[in-house]
């Protein structure tokens, strides 16, 4: 049993790992709370699993889904480039930071857009962090939605549908109103300069 406590020293529940590891092995869906907001996740490198996210969240398949790593090392396996000026804003960014990397590599395909683009952040939240190095593989993350409804600011916004279509929900901040905005996303641009996709 572990204690989790977030970047804001918010003690949390105790709660077992494994029932969310076993689920995202077998290739199910969990509904988790994320460093930024509530997310819908599963095995990033499982294309069976990732098709029934993309089904659920009805994302068509030329948009990239942002997926999470425990660590710059972990993503230097999936991703074919990084930039070196990307490793030094990972360390330093103070808020979340999601990049768009051009070509994904050890992931399902259906992880990343059509044009072989691919979203990940490292996360600082001790609960995600912890999740990632138990499971060892990179998770995806995107947005407790369906379509283009807005993200639920907390859990209790998220949609019946939503959780009809979930295998396991984890009770980590069920009761927390106040979480994150969604991360700054950005990509290293012409030039070298960084642009930003959203801030």
């Amino acid at each position: 049993m572990l204690t989790f406590t977030n970047q804001d020293t918010y003690m949390v529940q105790n709660y077992f790992l494994e029932p969310i590891v076993t689920t995202l092995k077998n290739g199910g869906l969990i509904l988790f709370p994320t460093d930024t907001i509530w997310g819908i996740g599963c095995d990033a490198t499982n294309p069976l699993a990732v098709a029934r996210l993309r089904q659920l969240r009805e994302l068509p398949l030329e948009k990239p889904l942002t997926l999470l790593a425990s660590s710059i090392e972990q993503l230097k396996t999936h991703v074919v480039f990084i930039h070196p000026r990307v490793e030094t804003l990972l360390l330093f960014h103070h808020r979340p930071l999601t990049i768009v990397y051009d070509q994904a590599r050890n992931l399902a395909p259906e992880a990343a857009a059509t044009d072989g683009s691919i979203a990940f952040r490292v996360p600082r939240d001790n609960f995600c962090l912890q999740l990632l190095e138990e499971f060892g593989k990179p998770i995806v993350a995107t947005a407790a939605c369906i379509g283009t409804s807005p993200h639920p600011k907390h859990f209790g916004e998220i949609s019946s549908a939503v959780i009809e279509g979930i295998d396991l929900v984890v009770k980590h901040r069920q009761m927390d109103k106040d979480m994150a905005e969604p991360s700054v996303i950005a990509r290293i641009g012409e030039g070298e300069e960084l642009v930003f996709i959203r801030e």
